[in-house]
């Protein structure tokens, strides 16, 4: 047995990291180029009644490269993103960057609280009905099935039916502030707190028949301290995990939440992005997403140590 040295560990991430990066600009170069009908019309406003010349069609192609083999306009599009330049969007005429910076922040708080709610709601639901017998159990699993297969456009327009028309407590749509984001968290935590409750359920039973665990009982524990200060701890590693998938699942589920809400933020302007068949910004939206992702599960990776200190030392044959 012998320690895995860190420069390994750290080239492995680095080479993950760029081999996802790369994955998804590549896939939505080739979305955007595989969708039917011609970009250039797009551009000039074709769909809105526009009657472009032929003259005006061919300036415009050659002014994007789109008149450029597809294999080149791929290098190109490539070597652009390897030098840092996300390019201009096409359809808002400014910068990407400029676009994702004044996005960003609102997108930032909703996926923020929405993983608050989800751990919430699933660490409720899943301490309250475990140790509860088998119909407990059987009530939480249910719960938690059925919340997991919830749509959030469904569940998004009961929220504003039921919470900001008939009661009134929260805004419409395009709410600021906090009473703003309530609703659309929630249509976002819901659904992901029926996953986390049953990874987190299956870890914890797990968890709570190991040894040590016996030990605690017969020390005379109750059984809700065993499970909130024994077994719980060690029940984190399968949750954790899956949260680390969850923020780029939240950041795509933003797409229709930030519709039915009004919101502004990074899934409403991928949506209009791929609308408008903006590479640059589409592409630069999908980057971001897939930089968080990568962050975030390599932040999950540390939290490992800390919450299991079996795993602080990684080892290999």
């Amino acid at each position: 047995m012998k320690t895995t040295p860190l420069y390994r560990r750290v080239l492995v991430r680095v080479a993950g990291a760029a081999l996802v990066l790369w994955a998804a600009a590549t896939v939505t170069f080739l979305a955007l180029h595989l969708v039917p009908g011609d970009p250039v019309l797009v551009l000039l406003g074709g769909g809105s009644g526009a009657n472009p010349t032929p003259q005006t069609i061919a300036a415009t192609r050659h002014a994007y490269g789109l008149d450029q083999p597809i294999h080149v306009q791929y290098a190109q599009h490539i070597g652009r993103l390897l030098t840092g330049d996300l390019g201009v969007s096409t359809s808002l005429k400014e910068s990407v960057g400029t676009v994702i910076t004044e996005q960003l922040p609102s997108t930032l708080q909703l996926t923020a609280l929405a993983l608050l709610f989800a751990w919430l709601l699933a660490s409720v639901v899943v301490f309250l009905s475990t140790g509860k017998g088998a119909v407990g159990r059987a009530l939480g699993s249910g719960l938690e099935t059925v919340a997991a297969g919830l749509p959030h456009f469904w569940l998004g327009v009961v929220l504003l039916y039921v919470f900001a028309f008939r009661l009134g407590w929260f805004p419409v749509a395009g709410g600021t502030g906090l009473t703003g984001l309530v609703l659309p968290s929630l249509t976002l935590a819901v659904p992901l707190a029926g996953y986390l409750g049953q990874v987190t359920r299956g870890a914890l039973l797990t968890t709570l028949d190991q040894p040590f665990i016996t030990s605690a009982r017969l020390r005379g524990m109750s059984p809700g301290a065993v499970r909130a200060r024994r077994a719980l701890r060690h029940a984190l590693l399968p949750p954790l995990t899956l949260s680390g998938w969850a923020v780029g699942a939240l950041f795509s589920s933003e797409v229709v939440v930030e519709a039915v809400f009004a919101r502004q933020g990074i899934g409403r302007a991928l949506l209009n992005a791929v609308i408008a068949r903006d590479l640059p910004l589409v592409t630069g939206i999908v980057l971001l997403i897939a930089t968080v992702y990568v962050l975030v599960n390599l932040a999950v990776d540390l939290l490992y140590a800390v919450v299991d200190p079996r795993v602080r030392t990684p080892r290999e044959i």
